[in-house]
């Protein structure tokens, strides 16, 4: 009982903040390099910070089911590539998202490939800094 209750508290660059604060940090963080990358990168468009939050959430989720598929199904190119390919992949992602959701536009396949490599980047690096090593996790009761 005491585990379902207890949570854990990442404390990091002096901002303690609990797992479920984690995944809206992360959220708001994917929405704001959206938003960051739409700006400098021409032919890649979102109208509000409500459609770069509701990008981040749908790519999010379909980085968690269809990319698995599609890694599986194009491994060969993944494995030749040396995992250039993934950036295919995660702009193909992109790109599928642009078609239908409303306020977010992508010009072609070429500018949703260099945006999902700019985003994966740039995510890796924020996020590389926000998850430290000396990170204690504290339990809570």
């Amino acid at each position: 009982m005491t585990q379902f209750i207890s949570k854990y508290i990442y404390c990091s660059l002096k901002i303690c903040y609990t797992s479920d604060m984690n995944i809206l940090l992360r959220w708001l963080i994917s929405a704001l390099i959206i938003m960051l990358v739409a700006y400098f990168l021409p032919g890649f468009k979102v109208a509000s910070f409500y459609v770069a939050l509701m990008l981040a959430l749908i790519l999010g989720m379909l980085n968690a089911t269809m990319k698995p598929i599609l890694i599986f199904l194009t491994f060969p190119f993944t494995v030749v590539t040396l995992g250039l390919w993934i950036f295919v992949i995660n702009g193909f992602i992109l790109w599928f998202i642009g078609t239908w959701l409303k306020g977010f536009e992508v010009n072609n396949f070429y500018t949703a490939v260099v945006a999902a490599a700019l985003i994966s980047i740039a995510g890796w690096f924020l996020y590389a800094v926000l998850d430290d090593e000396d990170v204690k996790r504290k339990k809570i009761i």
